[in-house]
């Protein structure tokens, strides 16, 4: 397209109109006052910003605009930026044409006149509310992941999350080493064996049922298998669906059971033999090595020893 570049300029350089239509077409709010704090010109997301028509702006001083609290502030700053004639960036909270508290960055630099002389100040408001929030969000989540990842290598039962590339997110020093010494040495490499493929460190039944519910996006799923002469209790979560799956892995063979988790077991499994269920509960607390043996012998009577 062919125009007169000086045509063009010298139909619309001066007119008043023209430049509204520019700033108004600017999505942030603008603004310029003058020497005493007088608002000359704004655009239409000012207006929307504060809460006023342009009509009611132009021609008001802030402190006609804004609290006597807010007012103080722009008329500070107004001052020490004259002084500086210079650009002055600072951030500050506004209410809202609707009444809320935004958090704001105000862009500010004085205005010459042809004469170079200074004739006021011209700023823009941006409004960085959302930033603010996404932060603070992401600083909790921060914070939360951090204390879970503590709590996570803290606890004595084996903790393994897997994401949907069946790759390592975390794990704790307790899964490394119920899966033996070569993964336990692995660990000690690769803290928490982020990124490792899960495939590899977990018998196929512990993969199997991992892949299991993260395909399905089922809450749990459970099971009990046999690896290296242990007797392990898997339970599978869905932390994120079809995103992230967990796994708890308790030796139920260990040495010393809690009281807690004998209880826990004796109730879930399908005993057939009620009167040997009840001899656990007196036994408890009475002689825990005998209770234990007695426990185990009733667990391996039933499902456990076909699983490997």
């Amino acid at each position: 397209m062919i125009y007169d570049k000086k045509s063009f300029l010298t139909n619309n350089i001066d007119d008043p109109e023209f430049h509204q239509k520019i700033i108004d077409a600017l999505p942030i709010p603008i603004f310029y006052r003058d020497l005493n704090g007088v608002y000359q010109a704004c655009n239409k997301a000012h207006e929307k910003f504060i809460g006023r028509l342009r009509e009611q702006i132009v021609g008001k001083s802030v402190y006609d605009i804004h609290s006597r609290e807010m007012a103080d502030i722009y008329s500070r700053r107004d001052k020490e930026l004259l002084e500086s004639t210079g650009v002055q960036v600072y951030e500050n909270q506004i209410k809202h044409s609707d009444g809320t508290i935004h958090n704001v960055i105000f862009n500010k630099a004085v205005i010459h006149d042809n004469d170079d002389k200074v004739i006021g100040i011209v700023g823009s408001i941006n409004d960085i509310t959302e930033l603010k929030r996404t932060e603070t969000r992401l600083k909790k989540a921060q914070e939360s992941m951090e204390v879970s990842s503590h709590m996570l290598h803290k606890i004595n039962v084996g903790i393994l999350m897997m994401d949907d590339n069946h790759k390592v997110v975390d794990s704790n020093v307790s899964f490394a080493q119920l899966m033996g010494e070569e993964t336990s040495e692995l660990f000690e490499t690769i803290p928490g064996l982020k990124g490792a493929d899960v495939s590899v460190l977990v018998p196929e039944v512990i993969f199997k049922m991992m892949s299991s519910i993260l395909t399905s996006g089922e809450e749990i799923l459970e099971r009990d298998i046999k690896f290296q002469n242990k007797l392990l209790h898997v339970s599978v979560v869905t932390l994120y669906k079809q995103k992230v799956v967990g796994a708890v892995i308790r030796d139920m063979s260990a040495p010393m059971l809690v009281r807690d988790e004998i209880i826990n077991r004796a109730q879930r499994i399908k005993i057939q033999n009620i009167e040997t269920v009840q001899k656990i509960a007196r036994l408890l607390g009475e002689n825990a090595a005998e209770t234990e043996e007695l426990l185990n012998s009733i667990i391996e009577s039933h499902r456990y020893g076909d699983d490997e």
